[in-house]
């Protein structure tokens, strides 16, 4: 029973998100009432905010998804950290995750022109973020000092940042993923290089 009311509680809330996405990215996020995705998911606003806590929860999920990965990382890998996520990131980038920037999908494009032209949008995404450094410096301090810790976790996390969104805004600019790929894999092996050489 508790196996079935996991999968219906998953099944709303995909049902919100994807209401409330496609709302927001026909529309703009600031133009949509969180009434609206409501009823067009079918629910009360009092059950969606059950789900999703701000109205920003309801696009940044999909990147919260990622919430402590780089963490997760680290402590799930053997070997140096800062290698351990430069190959992790490359992964990313071969699989074209959408949190790499390197997705041409027309939906993940426009998905990131929203998030990072919307102020409120951009105020949470840094709010996640802080919530990931602190996730990764408290892994990473499980094998060096606290300081060093928490500055290689801002470095490796604005650099994973500023790649991403480079990757994007190539994107965006409508330039192939084909003649973008090589340029994003040049940046992240010369960006790792950089942090690891301090």
């Amino acid at each position: 029973m508790a196996g079935l009311r996991q999968i219906q509680r998953q099944r709303v809330h995909e049902a919100i998100s994807a209401a409330a996405i496609r709302l927001f990215l026909a529309r703009g996020f600031d133009e949509v009432p969180v009434a609206e995705i409501a009823a067009a998911a079918e629910v009360s606003k009092p059950t969606l905010f059950k789900y999703f806590a701000t109205k920003e929860d309801l696009v940044l999920h999909r990147i919260a998804d990622h919430q402590g990965e780089a963490a997760r990382v680290v402590r799930g890998t053997p070997g140096p950290p800062l290698e351990a996520l430069r190959r992790h990131f490359l992964d990313g980038l071969a699989r074209r995750d959408p949190v790499t920037g390197l997705n041409d999908d027309p939906e993940v494009v426009a998905y990131h022109r929203m998030v990072f032209g919307t102020p409120s949008l951009v105020a949470r995404l840094f709010h996640h973020m802080s919530l990931d450094e602190g996730a990764l410096a408290e892994a990473l301090a499980e094998r060096m000092d606290d300081l060093t810790a928490a500055l290689v976790a801002g470095q490796v996390l604005a650099t994973q940042r500023v790649l991403a969104r480079r990757n994007w805004a190539s994107l965006a600019e409508g330039r192939p993923l084909a003649e973008v790929e090589p340029e994003a894999v040049r940046a992240a092996e010369r960006a790792f290089a950089l942090l690891s050489t301090g």
